[in-house]
Formats: structure tokens, sequence, C-alpha cells
């Protein structure tokens, strides 16, 4: 598939989660967006300190749990969707911090700021842009989260090397996401659906480390890991996704 075609069709797949239409998890599937939060690794107190409607099941982990966020800085959230880890960032930063949320989907960032106004919070924004493009100034960032985003771009080290110019000097990254162990099929690999589920972009998990470190991170780090298991899932996959969290900081 060409990269355009993909963003298309992931665009599409989000917009219809935005506005209600579908819904995904990715990777865990639960009955309720709500089960599938937790079983990512969010707590019931988490959930409560967001929007509700904030709460879509999307993610594969909790990079504000990792993140080691501290009171004034500022935060990127990569892939933010409706808000769930911005809103939470926003909570540990507190109102001398800031925190950044880009999508390229219209309908979530449109959902992200209607939450922010009608939840008064006002140490947020949200931005539509690519991450391969990050519409951030460079070296404003102190930390950068995603939550199994970063999957669905075709190029990773574009990406990282975004996330590395608008980092400040010092700074970190908590990337939550789904990487493999091996190759996958070529067919799951040629597919929309499974571009749009987070599979088919999934890199190689060591791959995936050393395109961090060629973006210009060091002390590139898997914080934790767990096998991706899903209901339906092709047997072909099985024992072939992992979900990860990885921390890496720029020099300073």
């Amino acid at each position: 598939m060409k990269d355009q075609d993909i963003k298309g069709v992931i665009k599409e797949r989000y917009g219809k989660i935005a506005r209600g239409e579908v819904t995904f998890c990715c990777p865990s599937c639960g009955p309720t967006v709500t089960d599938q939060s937790l079983a990512v690794g969010y707590t019931p107190e988490d959930l409560q300190l967001v929007p509700e409607l904030a709460v879509l099941g999307v993610g594969c982990g909790n990079p504000t749990a990792l993140a080691d966020l501290k009171v004034g800085e500022t935060v990127l959230d990569l892939g933010s969707g409706a808000g769930i880890d911005v809103f939470l960032a926003a909570k540990k930063v507190g109102e001398q911090g800031r925190v950044i949320g880009v999508d390229m989907t219209e309908d979530m960032v449109a959902k992200g700021r209607g939450l922010a106004e009608q939840h008064a919070f006002s140490n947020v924004e949200f931005r539509l842009g690519y991450i391969e493009q990050l519409p951030v100034a460079s070296g404003t960032v102190d930390v950068v989260i995603s939550n199994c985003v970063i999957n669905l771009t075709p190029d990773k080290l574009a990406s990282f090397k975004e996330v590395h110019r608008v980092l400040k000097p010092g700074g970190r990254i908590l990337i939550a996401d789904l990487v493999t162990a091996g190759d996958l099929p070529p067919d799951v690999r040629a597919s929309a659906a499974a571009w749009a589920d987070c599979l088919a972009g999934a890199m190689e998990k060591e791959a995936y480390l050393e395109t961090i470190r060629r973006a210009g991170f060091s002390e590139v780090d898997v914080a934790s890991e767990f096998a991706y298991e899903a209901p339906g899932m092709d047997e072909r996959l099985r024992g072939k996704i992992i979900s990860v969290k990885v921390r890496a900081f720029k020099s300073r």
C-alpha cells in the first residue's frame, strides 16, 4: 500500500471512532472501553481524572504511568486521539506545565478541543498534524509520550527524528507501541484493515529500538513488555505481537 493510502484508511477508521460510529481496541479487547483501558494499564483512578468521552480504548499501554512527569514540564502526545493521555499528563504537570496533543484526524482533534473546553483544562491544546512533520517548534518539549501510534506510520525513522527535533536537550520519551517478534505474513503487511488495527505497520522489536537510536536517542530501554493476544486474532500472529513501553533520552 502507498503511504497516502495507509493514512487515508487510518484517518477514516479513527474518524468513525471519534464520532462514535464504531468501537475499536488496540491491542486488548474487552466488553467495554473501560475494560479495554484497564487491560492495558490504566487504573480506575486514572479514568476518573479524565473526561469520560476521552476514553476510547484505542491504546496499548499507559505511557503517563512510566514517564515520570513533573510539575511545570511541557509534554507532547503523539497521536493524541480524544485526549486520555493529554488529560492525564495535564493533571501531573499542573497549571505551571503544558500538554500538546497532535493527531492527524480532524474529528479527534475537534473532540479533544471540545472536551478540554468543557472540562476547563486550561493547560492543554490539540493540534492537527502528522507525526512525521510535527507542528511543534524545535527544542521546546521536555517529554514526548505516545500510545499505540508510531506503528501506524510507514516512516518510523522520520517520526522519531521529528521527536528528537522538538525535544529540549536532555528531554525524554516514553512510547507505548506494538512491535513484532519476527516478520509478519506478506498478506497481513499488505492489508488495509491490519494497518488500521495497529498490526501491519508494527516493526520487528530490535529494528524498532535501533530506529530510535538512529534518530539520535541514547539510553534506549524497554521499560516493560507483554505478549499481545486478542480474540479472533489470526493464528499466524499468535506469539508474534508484543506491546512494549520504550524509554529513551536526547543528549544534553
